[in-house]
Order: C-alpha cells, then sequence, then structure tokens
C-alpha cells in the first residue's frame, strides 16, 4: 500500500501470515461437516482457530462461537442474556452503535450510562441505574473505537455482579492492543472481530464466561454447537486464527505506538488540535483530535491528497456531516464534527506518526490562514 496507512481501529492491514494462511485454507476446500479428508482438514482448521481466539482473552476454546462478524456477535450476546431472563439494559453512551442500536431493537428498556469529558464511565450513576427494578444486562465497550479511551471494566463488573446482572463487554479494539483476559475483567459475555487483529473482514467470535449460555439468532442446521448456523466461513475463521496468534505474540510491540502517538500528539496541539479523551487511559495507538473550525471531512481529503489514511469521529451520510458519538456524550457539541481518529498497528512506524503531524498541522495552518482572509474580505 503506498501512503501512509494509519486506520486500523476502522481496519487492520491483513497481516502476511493471514494472507498465507487464507491461501491455503483455500486450496484445501472442504466443509467442515464432511467427514471425509477435506472436511476433517476443515474442521481442524476451525479448532485451531477457535483455541486460538480463545487464547488470546484467557478464555475456554468452548466458549468462543464464531459469527460473520462483531455486529452479529454483539447482537447475539445481548439476545443471549435477555433469553436468560434479564428484563433490562443499561448500554454506555458512547458505546459502538452496533451495541447501542441492539439494545434499542430488543424492545426492552433501555438506560443510558453517561460517560465523563474524558470519556469514562460514571460509576456512580451505574450503582444508581443497577438499582432500578429488574436485572439488567449492562453494556460497556472495554475501549471506545473513536477515542481509545480504556474503560474501567473491573470496577464496573464487582457492581454488575452484586446487583445480579450480566455484564456484556466489546473488546472489540481493545484486544491486541492491551491485555484482554476474560478472568480479570469478569466479563460474561465479550465480542471480538478479526480485521481488527490484522485478520480478514467478515469474521468475529462472542465468547462466554463461565455458566453463560447463548442463543442461536442465525438458524438453520447446527453449526457452532447449534448456535450459530450456516458453513463456516473456514478460511475466514482460519485467519482469524492466525491473526489472534499474531496479535498476543506482538503485544509488546502493540505499545511501542504510545510513545510514537504522544509526540505526534504533543504536535498536533501545539497546532490548535484539542485531544479527545485526554486525561484517560487510553489505547497506545489512537489519537482522536477535533478542532472547532475545520469539519472532518475536509480534513480528510486535505490528508488523502497528500497521502495520509487516517478516519473521521464523524460519519458522512448524503453530504451531511453526523456529529461524533463519542464527542457529543462527553459534552463537547462544538468539536463534534470536527474529529480526525488516527490509529496504528502492525505495519504502523515511528516515521508514520512523525508524518501525519507534519501533514495536519501543514493543512491546518493553511486552513486557519484561508479563513483569516476569508474574514478579512467579508470586513
Amino acid at each position: 500500500m503506498t501512503g501512509v496507512y494509519l486506520d486500523y481501529n476502522a481496519s487492520a492491514l491483513v497481516r502476511p501470515e493471514v494472507q498465507a494462511a487464507m491461501a491455503e485454507a483455500l486450496a484445501d476446500n472442504g466443509n467442515p461437516s464432511a467427514v471425509h479428508a477435506a472436511g476433517r482438514r476443515a474442521r481442524a482448521r476451525v479448532e485451531t482457530a477457535r483455541a486460538r481466539v480463545a487464547d488470546l482473552v484467557g478464555a475456554d476454546a468452548q466458549s468462543v462461537i464464531f459469527s460473520s462478524g462483531g455486529t452479529e456477535s454483539n447482537a447475539q450476546a445481548i439476545a443471549s442474556a435477555l433469553a436468560a431472563g434479564f428484563e433490562r439494559l443499561i448500554v454506555c453512551a458512547s458505546e459502538h452503535p452496533c451495541v447501542a442500536e441492539a439494545a434499542v431493537a430488543s424492545g426492552k428498556p433501555v438506560k443510558v450510562l453517561p460517560v465523563d469529558a474524558r470519556g469514562v464511565i460514571d460509576l456512580g450513576k451505574l450503582s444508581e441505574l443497577l438499582r432500578g427494578p429488574g436485572k439488567a444486562v449492562v453494556a460497556i465497550h472495554h475501549a471506545n473505537n473513536e477515542s481509545g479511551v480504556i474503560q474501567p471494566i473491573r470496577e464496573a463488573a464487582a457492581m454488575v455482579r452484586e446487583a445480579g446482572g450480566w455484564l456484556h463487554v466489546d473488546a472489540i479494539q481493545s484486544a491486541g492492543k492491551i491485555p484482554v483476559s476474560m478472568g480479570a475483567l469478569k466479563a460474561d459475555s465479550l465480542t471480538l472481530s478479526a480485521h481488527k487483529l490484522g485478520g480478514p473482514q467478515g469474521v468475529g467470535a462472542l465468547v462466554l464466561g463461565e455458566g453463560r449460555a447463548a442463543v442461536s439468532i442465525v438458524r438453520g442446521a447446527g453449526q457452532e454447537r447449534g448456535l450459530r448456523a450456516g458453513t463456516e466461513n473456514v478460511p475466514g475463521i482460519h485467519g482469524f486464527g492466525i491473526a489472534a496468534d499474531c496479535a498476543a505474540r506482538d503485544l509488546p510491540l502493540a505499545e511501542a505506538h504510545r510513545a510514537w502517538r504522544d509526540a505526534a500528539e504533543v504536535a498536533v496541539e501545539a497546532a490548535g488540535a484539542t485531544i479527545i479523551g485526554k486525561g484517560a487511559p487510553r489505547l497506545p495507538n489512537t489519537l482522536f483530535l477535533s478542532v472547532a473550525d475545520w469539519d472532518s471531512p475536509q480534513a480528510l481529503i486535505v490528508l488523502d491528497l497528500g497521502g495520509i489514511m487516517v478516519s473521521a469521529g464523524s460519519a458522512c451520510s448524503s453530504g451531511k456531516t453526523r456529529p461524533s458519538r463519542t464527542i457529543v456524550a462527553m459534552g463537547r457539541m462544538d468539536l463534534a464534527t470536527g474529529g480526525v481518529r488516527v490509529s496504528g498497528g502492525w505495519g504502523t512506524t515511528q516515521d508514520d506518526w512523525s508524518r501525519f503531524a507534519d501533514a495536519w498541522t501543514k493543512a491546518y495552518e493553511t486552513h486557519r490562514a484561508r479563513q483569516a482572509a476569508r474574514t478579512k474580505e467579508v470586513a
């Protein structure tokens, strides 16, 4: 890939080891439900991947259910908790839309758990919400997909457990960037996505905590122990397993991004950017910044023309800029349409971070100069 790719939180570049493994699996095609040799080899790839994904988060292999991605797995987690008799939901204000929308679509009462100005959940408010009528499903992402802010999951888990609730943790952004452990987090369910780890798109997993059971939301035959119908995506699952293995191996390297990110942060902040989530624990690979006078679509176009590939904290639909869900939850409406997310990964270098900081600083200085010239003309 030419240019500087710093959009790993959207989709990591596929690791070479994954590409090679998937090509091998594609060349040796077999249905994992078949009893012949090709089928047995396919089944072995699926089960080996299951063990590797489980190892990444310190779980038992039989607790892993493969799916088409994080969105499906989050929906299955919520459906499973509600099927177990839980009556209402508490959802973090900055949660990924696939969790928030699944909660609303469930038809059950939903309460929003607010975050503070740094993007960290309000544990006092969580305690209050847990005292409401009926046992609750609580959904809190381990790390925010835009800001990289890491939530105090262990503290929340103790409160949820004491109240008899079910804690669902979306660990899609945190896995492979910081240590993730089912045992340490005390989660009842946890979700992962292959393409955030350097694996293929379109493969995810739901991991169940001890004593928790899943219900199928995709019905048909008996694949995935009857918990997710449909012939398994063997090459994708195999690639997921390899990516999980590589991510576990590379955890110390992931931490190296912190110093590179921090240096870029100092540079853009000095040039006028506000750092979203500053002061809170954050993923080492993620920088989320915003300015009030430069909408993110404009910034992204300028950066892309300069060979820097990053993404917006806000999404663009029909030509209209939507405010960043994360920034709105933090109470900064003045910055909500200017978010720019920068995220590194396994293929990122220190020079990539430096080139981004230089490019953004020069582009923003040019933008400010043009704004000043327009103001002078009007005057």
